[in-house]
């Protein structure tokens, strides 16, 4: 099986970088890293340069013109670059696990998508790692919320994780499926712009096509940096496109991965 890793990013090349210093840092290296940049302005664009350089990672720049908050299209802009099989989305002010990625692909299986949980960094503790200070994290780590979401067990995940479809804890910064069922369901929206609900609106399609949810405990372990909330000046419009997928049963969105094909 053939791993896609998915980053999100945009005009945070501080966050980036520790995102791919920790990737760079895995027990089992993705086939390839494609980065989701909804915009960013020439710094980042640098880093990712400078980072392809003077790493073995397999990393693809996929970039769109800034014209707003359009993460659903840019999703769809990276999934249609990708050549893997299977795909873990994550955002671009996370942390991994060691074993993040090793953990996603034995937890991956035909039928199901996998949503993962995070733990929560103060924005003191954030600081730390911007400035690099130091990066490790343990469940004893000063300014972890969500504290339990650090703890790796396999034996724990075992006990705590849980097959059942519903949509509490959706979460694209932590979430993997098969490529194939994506493009099935034609991707994420691309009608989403703003924050919120695209991720939502996604697994909604996922699982009236009969994809499945897996909901992954002590397993695939990132903690996400402190930052600003996004507006949710957006939602309203948003939360009337989830209610319209949800009241009509749609497997499949007219405007999405299509419309780069």
């Amino acid at each position: 099986m053939k791993l896609t890793l998915i980053i999100t990013t945009y005009n945070w090349p501080d966050a980036l970088l520790l995102v791919l210093n920790s990737v760079k840092n895995q027990t089992i290296l993705p086939y390839e890293v494609v980065i989701a940049d909804d915009g960013s302005d020439q710094a980042t664009i640098d880093l990712i340069s400078s980072f392809k350089q003077d790493s073995n990672l397999n990393i693809i720049h996929s970039w769109q013109e800034d014209i707003g908050f359009r993460v659903a299209r840019s999703r769809n802009n990276a999934i249609f670059k990708s050549s893997g099989d299977y795909i873990v989305l994550i955002d671009g002010d996370v942390i991994l696990h060691p074993k993040f990625l090793q953990d996603h692909i034995a937890n991956a299986e035909i039928g199901y998508f996998v949503q993962g949980s995070r733990a929560l960094l103060s924005k003191e503790q954030t600081n730390y790692f911007i400035d690099g200070i130091y990066i490790y994290i343990s469940l004893f780590s000063v300014g972890l919320k969500n504290r339990k979401n650090s703890i790796h067990s396999g034996l724990l995940s075992k006990i705590f994780t849980k097959k059942r479809n519903h949509l509490r804890g959706i979460k694209s910064c932590n979430m993997a499926f098969y490529k194939q069922d994506c493009i099935d369901i034609n991707g994420f929206n691309n009608e989403f712009e703003g924050w919120g609900r695209e991720d939502t609106e996604f697994v909604v399609r996922m699982l009236n096509l009969g994809i499945n949810r897996k909901t992954l405990r002590f397993n695939a372990i990132q903690c996400h940096l402190w930052h600003q909330l996004s507006s949710k000046k957006p939602l309203r419009k948003n939360d009337l496109l989830l209610k319209l997928t949800i009241e009509n049963n749609l497997k499949f969105c007219e405007n999405g991965i299509n419309s780069f094909f």
